[in-house]
Order: structure tokens, then sequence, then C-alpha cells
């Protein structure tokens, strides 16, 4: 069977994106923190399990596993959870996404708030076709609501030719594949891998997939 040419791409950012674990990481030191081996995990896997309860903002929810998970201090975890979308961009990012965007529209759809939404389009340089957040709608992903919102918000209908790009399989792609959508997993260092239509090392890469699917 054909590869679906993507007419829109959609990107989980962080971690796919930004550098979640080395941004954490160097917040965490600038507090005089020294993370341990299995602290990210454990702090990303406790805002998984906060973003499925009631609705709180991604600062708050940040904070809150900083402190749970780790026993950072309150004030540390709100300076923190206030400025993760200043976290490193990935190297290939920018460009990437640049050559993608020449293809299709694309599009972020991120468990964040708008605050960290505009801290992270400033170090890109350059807008994407839409950037939805959980503070816009209320809720996150792996909701499949936050799919079908983007859906309507684009004028679009789930199909193949919908690629949705992120580094956690067990948690966007699954969703994503659900809804009859184009996988793409992008094999970053702190990737939890899963069955993906594609497998890409970076976006560059991604970049040249579906390039060569225009010819």
């Amino acid at each position: 069977m054909l590869a679906a040419v993507p007419a829109l791409l959609t990107f989980d950012i962080f971690g796919t994106v930004v550098d979640w674990r080395r941004g954490l990481e160097a917040a965490l030191r600038a507090e005089g923190i020294a993370p341990a081996p299995g602290d990210f995990d454990r702090t990303i896997d406790l805002q998984a399990a906060l973003e499925q309860e009631r609705f709180r903002p991604y600062r708050e929810i940040t904070a809150r596993s900083l402190v749970a998970a780790l026993g950072v201090p309150q004030e540390a975890a709100d300076r923190i959870g206030a400025a993760v979308g200043t976290w490193p961009l990935y190297p290939d990012a920018r460009e990437g996404l640049r050559r993608l965007q020449a293809l299709a529209p694309c599009a972020a759809m991120t468990n964040s708030d708008r605050a960290h939404g505009e801290q992270a389009r400033a170090q890109l340089g350059f807008p994407l076709a839409a950037w939805v957040c959980a503070e816009d709608l209320g809720f996150y992903k792996p909701n499949p609501e936050f799919w079908r919102a983007v859906a309507a918000r684009l004028g679009v209908e789930p199909s193949p030719a919908w690629w949705h790009v992120s580094a956690y399989a067990d948690y966007d792609l699954d969703a994503a594949a659900g809804l009859g959508l184009t996988t793409v997993f992008v094999e970053r260092p702190h990737a939890r891998p899963g069955p993906a239509t594609h497998r890409v090392r970076d976006l560059g890469e991604l970049a040249d997939l579906a390039e060569g699917l225009q010819t």
C-alpha cells in the first residue's frame, strides 16, 4: 500500500520539538537541584496522571509534579512551571519544521498553556498554521477530543492524509491511530516507542520522507 501524502501535519511539542528532558534538568540545576537518574520519567509520569484529573493549567501541573515527585520547593517549582516554553528546541526542529511547512500546513497540539506556546514560537522564529494547547480546550491529550477539536478548528476530517508526529507512541500516537491518522514516531533520547506508520530519527528525516512522497 502506498503511503498517504501529508495534507496536514500536527506535532506534539514537549519531547518532540522541545527537548523536554534537557530543559527540565537544566531548570532544576538553575534552582540548585541536581537531577538524578529516573527523575525525568517520574516527573512526567505524574504529570500524565494529573492531566487526567480536573483541569489545571500546565504550569500548575508541572509545579505539582516537581513538588510531589522530586521534593522541589514550591517557589522553585512555580518558576520552572512558568518557563517550560523557553526550554531548548532540538537542533533539527527549526529547519525541519520550515521544510515541512513548505509541503503542508503544520500545527502544534500541545499539553501546555498559551504562555508556553508564545515562548516556544519565539524560539522557532516563525508561526505554524495553528497552535492549539490544552489551555485553549480545557483538557489534555491523549483524549481523542483534542484531535476532534483541532479538526473542527482547521476544517479537516481525520484521515491518513493527516499525519500526527510525536516521540510518545504510548500517549499521542495510539490515540491518533485510533482516529485513522498516519502516525510518525520520532526517536528522541527519552522517547517511548510503540506502533507507528513511520519511524524517523528527527524532523529532518521526516522532511526527507515527506518530500520524497511529493515526487
